[in-house]
């Protein structure tokens, strides 16, 4: 089985409890689980190196291997290892032991089943990545499982380094039903969003649909309001006036995206707006405009999906 030193592989990023990441769920549970990470794979696969399962005792699983071949298994597998306390190297696939179990993508999967691990390092990662700091751990050839520093690299042959970035996060101003549909949308995806608008129609309804929202009392970044490298700032008014006040304060933070609603003519006057506000061209380039990936997105449910793809476009880049 092929074994990578001194490579990171990216863990999953921080989501929404519903979507049950599997560290998260080790770190909270009352009793101790077992965590079966994939540590290598040969050929296509379903699942990216370095993702985990988390399995308790009593056989509940959190997280996905694979479309669904071998997670039972594993489970087994992982109940076996809970009550032995010895870690487990299991092999699917090409050159597996478990002939019976097939891998349709006809590669090959190493997935290193750790019993117990360590709670405090469980409960340290969630804290950092709960608030959204850069985390790694360190996987060894033996399961054993360590903090890593945010720069630190890999030191022993076989070791895996499994890091963990904040996942994407959306703050989002605007007003009416653009607003709305892209606040329900990215709430949808599970992904952790903020919503701020002035107008009580727009904050009623998406209120009403499970969106988080708050007020906005003037055109501006409410001081309690983080935006960090992995926030998408996202401007959508049909007011302009809004704009620039909010504009010029995202462009002094790290967002990774920074995009306003509007015609070519509408970002035109933006960059009009800002450059008379002093603001250099290569600052005021970070602002997208028209935004989205379909041109001249006009149906607000549309101009939502067109504006999400376009982020997460900007997202994979970065990986």
């Amino acid at each position: 089985m092929a074994r990578w030193l001194g490579r990171t592989i990216e863990g999953p990023a921080v989501t929404h409890p519903a979507a049950q990441d599997p560290w998260f769920e080790l770190a909270r549970s009352d009793v101790p689980g077992a965590i079966a990470v994939i540590s290598a794979i040969e050929g296509p696969a379903y699942r990216n190196v370095g993702t985990a399962m988390a399995i308790l005792p009593d056989g509940r699983r959190f997280g996905a291997l694979s479309s669904g071949c071998i997670e039972e298994d594993v489970v087994e597998h992982a109940r076996a290892a809970l009550a032995d306390g010895q870690v487990r190297k299991l092999r699917y696939g090409a050159g597996s032991p478990f002939f019976d179990l097939k891998l349709p993508c006809g590669g090959a999967l190493e997935v290193t089943v750790i019993p117990a691990p360590d709670r405090s390092l469980l409960r340290e990662l969630a804290a950092r990545r709960a608030r959204r700091a850069e985390a790694a751990l360190g996987l060894s050839a033996s399961g054993g499982l360590r903090l890593m520093q945010e720069d630190e690299t890999p030191d022993a042959p076989g070791e895996l380094r499994i890091a963990f970035r904040p996942e994407p996060r959306f703050v989002i101003f605007g007003a009416g039903a653009e607003a709305v549909f892209f606040a329900d949308l990215v709430r949808a995806t599970g992904a952790p969003h903020l919503l701020l608008t002035p107008e009580d129609a727009t904050f009623a309804n998406a209120e009403g649909a499970g969106c988080t929202v708050r007020r906005l009392d003037r055109s501006a970044i409410p001081s309690d309001v983080a935006i960090d490298a992995r926030t998408a700032v996202i401007l959508l008014f049909h007011d302009h006036d809004w704009e620039l006040d909010i504009l010029e304060a995202a462009l002094a933070t790290p967002a990774f995206y920074i995009g306003a609603q509007g015609s070519v003519r509408t970002q035109s006057r933006r960059q009009e707006g800002l450059q008379a506000r002093g603001i250099d061209a290569a600052t005021r380039a970070r602002v997208h405009g028209p935004i989205g990936l379909i041109q001249s997105a006009r149906d607000p449910r549309l101009l939502a999906v067109s504006v999400l793809a376009e982020v997460l476009e900007d997202v994979q880049r970065d990986v």
